[in-house]
């Protein structure tokens, strides 16, 4: 027996040792194989800019540590294979080598943020391990193949912002039942959306967003309970959002703006979705009230329901949204006409983290409430335009210390311009225009502080009294329209001074009179110069001539003589 089993043992170790060796001679001839496929990847793609370093520089089969050393690349602790290509913001360019399929133990395929054109290779199927895939933000074109639906251990797929089209194969949702994240926005597919993601039961993001999907929503989507992020914004979608998708109790951010979805929002909605923080549901034909139950979905920042149907009253219990960031009801047919009706503009004052409040084109009427002047001090920007609003801007509106934007036009209020408006240093842009403000224009004590005013769009109101020369300290201004105003006076020199007076300057049908001064040459920048319809006299001055940038030019029905300026005979 001992003699039999030492001949046994004689005869398996050459048996054993063979194999090893074997195995050795497959493994490196695998590993070869890695090294070839990388060398022909980088064949076919080319180094276009935008990165400092050419990430090839150390792909050639001299480095030192071989393949696995060459930047961008990993590979396995056990066997010399490839488990990770990554060459982010390298700017490189053009195709996918087929031979990326031979690279069968990539569990990480990263070129986001490269010029890379072409179609996305068929051979991708052969990677039956990877698990991240993303080659967002390039140039790739064609259709999605269908057979990527192989790559069965996929989780994280990432192709946005490329040129893909056609339609998203169903068999994705069938086979890809491991995925949790899915990006294919700002591409250029279109179809129906496959209701076979709904089997992507570990999905939390699914981005769809600016391509052309049309139909409507597949309510089976409401079923992937685990499901944190929906983005389908910008398509062709319609029909009546499912009330399934209120389900989705762990979806922090819900965006589905500019389709034409329809619909009302459940009453209840604050309770089936508690863990929202972004609610877009603007640019849509939705329609019915608001629902105060929004006010019990605590972590609420964002909620936009802009250009749509809503009617009735805006809740006051919005105000409870402590942490409400953006809250955007423009273009509704909401409604207030007395002081109940503005009692959510006074809850809105504990809103302490309120940066934007649109409240412009819907049917707002009665007075203005002062309350207006106590929200957050955080307030970038305030529309409350296009509705029928009466009684007076409030006179502490300059509480306000941050905002940016006041939008106040196309409404029936009048009084004064309060001189608080002094106080908002931060201000870029003011629109006060076709309303019934009267007055005189309050800048000779406020243009000192005014200093980041951009915009100032002072017109069709009935202001009166002379321009102010204090003007000439907002340097940074590069629009001003105060016309269609009662404004007498001459054309104060300081205007022509302002550096960054560049795309219009309109003082047309005023009673502006006197000389245009010659200083109007400086404006060398400006694009359009409107003049018209007031009693400027006197010759007009040839250094107008020197406004280079000049495109539109009116000085019709004025008191203007003499002859045209030579430097406008071929204007």
């Amino acid at each position: 027996m001992a003699m039999r089993s030492a001949s046994a043992s004689s005869l398996l170790l050459p048996l054993l040792l063979s194999a090893s060796v074997s195995i050795s001679i497959l493994v490196a001839a695998q590993a070869a194989g890695d090294e070839t496929a990388l060398l022909e990847f980088k064949a076919a793609a080319v180094i276009s800019g935008g990165h400092g370093d050419d990430p090839h520089a150390s792909w050639n089969s001299s480095s030192v540590g071989g393949f696995c050393s060459w930047e961008g690349i990993r590979c396995g602790a056990r066997r010399r294979r490839v488990v990770a290509l990554s060459l982010p913001v390298y700017g490189l360019a053009g195709t996918l080598s087929p031979a990326i399929g031979n690279l069968t133990f990539l569990r990480v395929l990263n070129l986001t943020f490269n010029w890379f054109q072409g179609n996305i290779p068929a051979s991708i199927d052969r990677l039956v391990r990877l698990k991240t895939l993303d080659l967002s933000y390039n140039k790739l074109n064609g259709e999605l193949p269908a057979n990527l639906s192989s790559c069965v251990s996929l989780l994280f797929l990432t192709l946005s912002n490329n040129h893909l089209h056609g339609r998203i194969p169903v068999e994705l949702g069938h086979r890809l039942t491991d995925l949790q994240k899915l990006w294919l926005g700002n591409n250029s597919f279109s179809g129906n959306i496959p209701a076979s993601l709904a089997n992507m039961s570990a999905l939390y993001s699914l981005d769809l967003t600016t391509n052309h999907f049309e139909g409507p929503v597949p309510p089976e989507l409401g079923s992937i309970g685990g499901l944190r992020f929906l983005y389908l914004y910008e398509n062709k979608l319609s029909g009546v959002l499912p009330h399934s998708l209120y389900n989705l109790s762990r979806l922090q951010v819900f965006s589905i703006d500019s389709n034409s979805l329809s619909g009302t929002i459940p009453s209840n909605i604050g309770d089936r979705l508690p863990s929202i923080r972004t609610l877009n549901f603007g640019y849509n034909k939705f329609h019915g009230t608001i629902p105060p139950s929004l006010s019990n979905i605590s972590a609420l920042t964002f909620l936009q329901l802009a250009l749509n149907s809503f009617s009735g009253r805006v809740p006051p219990t919005l105000g409870r949204l402590k942490g409400l960031v953006t809250l955007n009801l423009f273009d509704n047919k909401l409604e207030s006409s007395d002081r109940e009706g503005w009692e959510f503009m006074k809850m809105l004052a504990n809103c302490s983290q309120l940066r934007t409040l649109y409240i412009d084109n819907n049917s707002f009427s009665g007075q203005l409430p002062s309350s207006v002047a106590s929200l957050s001090t955080t307030l970038r920007n305030l529309f409350l335009g296009n509705n029928r609003i009466s009684g007076f801007i409030p006179s502490d509106i300059g509480n306000l210390v941050g905002l940016q934007v006041l939008a106040i036009m196309n409404i029936p209020i009048s009084g004064g311009i309060p001189e608080s408006i002094g106080r908002l240093q931060n201000m870029a842009a003011l629109y006060l225009y076709n309303t019934s403000l009267s007055g005189f224009i309050p800048l000779q004590n406020m243009a000192a502080f005014l200093t980041q005013l951009n915009t100032l769009a002072l017109y069709n109101d009935n202001l009166e009294g002379p321009i102010p020369a204090s003007l000439g300290n907002l340097k940074n201004l590069f629009i001003l329209d105060l016309s269609a105003q009662k404004l007498n006076g001459s054309v104060p020199r300081e205007v022509f001074k302002l550096p960054a007076l560049s795309y219009i300057l309109n003082l047309s049908h005023n009673s502006l009179s006197r000389p245009l001064p010659t200083g109007v040459g400086s404006l060398a920048n400006l694009n359009a110069l409107f003049l018209s319809g007031n009693q400027l006299s006197g010759n007009i001055p040839d250094s107008i001539g020197n406004c280079k940038s000049l495109e539109l030019l009116l000085l019709d029905q004025n008191s203007f003589e003499g002859r045209v300026p030579r430097s406008l005979e071929n204007f």
